[in-house]
């Protein structure tokens, strides 16, 4: 278990009945959690007082009930991070905090690397790993398909104080961007990515993890220096264990360039209870 315990500016404080109880800087938010299958031990005021809560709906989606009034988006900080929070309709705020327990490690990778580092970022979403790799001194390639959510990764580079560090932008589908990548002859020496469960591209193309993470990280091999740093790979979809990550690294990167794999669940601390909020899981390959 990798758990994201540096956190200052934001805390799970409390889970239970399918929501989890958070902290972003000064507000606070109850949102549903499906890993959360217990009950709530005792629901106090702070359950019931919170500035934001997030109902689903019987018919999907769901709708937030603002309790206390709120900025319209406001900023967290992970040490020099800097990262603006905004509750979307979708439930998500942004930003998913276990993942801190990469930014971490990435960093480091970087800064010990001792040679200057390119860094893929795929599937990339608001930029937390892009501000990390940034912050760390990578010249970094930022890809997302969605539009809005590219603009907000280079409002948090803003926000970070990073302008001027080397980062690329692209809206862009992200299969289509490795395989001209590939006719380019483009290296990086550090993939990252975090692929959805299920997808359509912009002509109806079809992703689905079980069928298509595979032979799409075999692509990403290609398009890697011959002494490649790192890869990355991130997993929310459900029934896929750190085992399957393990063995698709073993086959693909280790094959190829050596190295070590690690593997795991990733997770957040709970403060009230002491337990850990089970978040993901990631597949780690490094040189």
């Amino acid at each position: 278990m990798y758990v994201a315990s540096e956190w200052k500016d934001y805390e799970v404080i409390d889970t239970g009945g399918g929501e989890k109880l958070e902290r972003w800087g000064d507000i606070v938010l109850r949102r549903p959690d499906p890993q959360i299958i217990w009950p709530i031990a005792n629901e106090t005021a702070m359950w019931r007082e919170v500035h934001g809560h997030y109902h689903r709906s019987s018919s999907g989606g769901g709708q937030w009930e603002m309790k206390k009034t709120i900025p319209e988006r406001w900023t967290i900080s992970y040490g020099p991070l800097k990262f603006h929070i905004r509750p979307t309709n979708f439930k998500h705020t942004g930003l998913f905090p276990e993942q801190a327990a990469n930014w971490s490690w990435m960093m480091d990778k970087i800064k010990n690397a001792g040679r200057p580092i390119s860094v893929l970022n795929l599937f990339a979403y608001t930029g937390g790993a892009t501000v990390a790799a940034a912050y760390a001194g990578a010249s970094v390639v930022h890809v997302d398909a969605a539009k809005g959510m590219v603009q907000w990764a280079k409002e948090n580079i803003q926000l970070s104080g990073l302008s001027d560090r080397p980062v690329r932008f692209i809206t862009d589908d992200v299969f289509k961007f490795v395989q001209r990548e590939q006719r380019r002859g483009n290296k990086y020496d550090a993939i990252i990515m975090d692929p959805p469960s299920y997808g359509r591209g912009p002509k109806g193309e079809t992703w689905k993890l079980e069928q298509s993470l595979y032979p799409f990280l075999e692509e990403c091999t290609t398009i890697l220096t011959d002494n490649p740093l790192f890869m990355l790979i991130n997993s929310y979809t459900t029934g896929i264990s750190p085992t399957v990550l393990n063995n698709m690294l073993n086959m693909t990167m280790k094959s190829k360039f050596g190295g070590k794999i690690t593997a795991g669940e990733i997770g957040l601390p709970i403060t009230k209870s002491g337990l850990i909020l089970p978040c993901g899981i990631l597949g780690r390959w490094e040189a």
